[in-house]
């Protein structure tokens, strides 16, 4: 449940949040799945349609890069590690991970506090470890599965846009980093429904 369930909808919940805050970016998502949807019902989204919508995907990659929904992970050691400077991670130990911090390393990334899908722009993550941005974790005990919950918010993300608005709330949601990144109080967002022809 928790992880097919709470993850994904708490990813969705911020990259309405995000899209929300940037008009802008939420309407060319909305014109990418309309070009790519054009001639067709959008029942009629098949899974190839997937990888066509690009811009769609860097804003959801900003948006797990900004508010991960599994914010740390435990790892178990299974060797020694020997880090950058000798000192040495003895086997055995359980290490805690922050997702939240990895993804706000401002060494890594310039104004870290800043929704800017183009991060995500094929160009732009050139060079940079595929350490830097892990929200389904990294090696062999990554989240099973991710590419199923990608799918799944791509799907969901792409309809909805079709038929709402989303406006921010007046108040700024407050993180609260509990398992699951969650909000005190809710995420609130304001929904217009679109006429057919916008």
């Amino acid at each position: 449940m928790f992880a097919g369930n709470d993850t994904t909808a708490s990813g969705l919940s911020w990259v309405l949040y995000n899209l929300a805050k940037h008009p802008e970016y939420q309407e060319r998502c909305r014109q990418e799945v309309q070009e790519l949807l054009k001639d067709r019902e959008p029942k009629e989204i098949e899974w190839d349609d997937l990888t066509q919508l690009p811009f769609l995907t860097m804003c959801i990659k900003e948006s797990l890069r900004l508010h991960p929904p599994a914010t740390g992970i435990s790892l178990h050691c299974t060797q020694d590690i020997i880090l950058p400077d000798g000192r040495v991670i003895p086997k055995g130990v359980v290490c805690l991970i922050s997702i939240f911090e990895i993804h706000h390393n401002p060494s890594v990334w310039p104004d870290l506090e800043v929704y800017d899908p183009f991060r995500f722009d094929p160009e732009n993550i050139k060079g940079r470890s595929p350490l830097a941005f892990i929200p389904f974790s990294a090696g062999p005990r990554n989240c099973i599965g991710q590419s199923f919950a990608m799918t799944e918010m791509k799907v969901v993300l792409a309809l909805t846009l079709l038929r709402f608005r989303f406006l921010p709330d007046k108040d700024e949601p407050r993180r609260l980093p509990e398992i699951i990144l969650r909000t005190e109080g809710g995420l609130w967002l304001r929904v217009e429904p679109l006429s057919a022809g916008s």
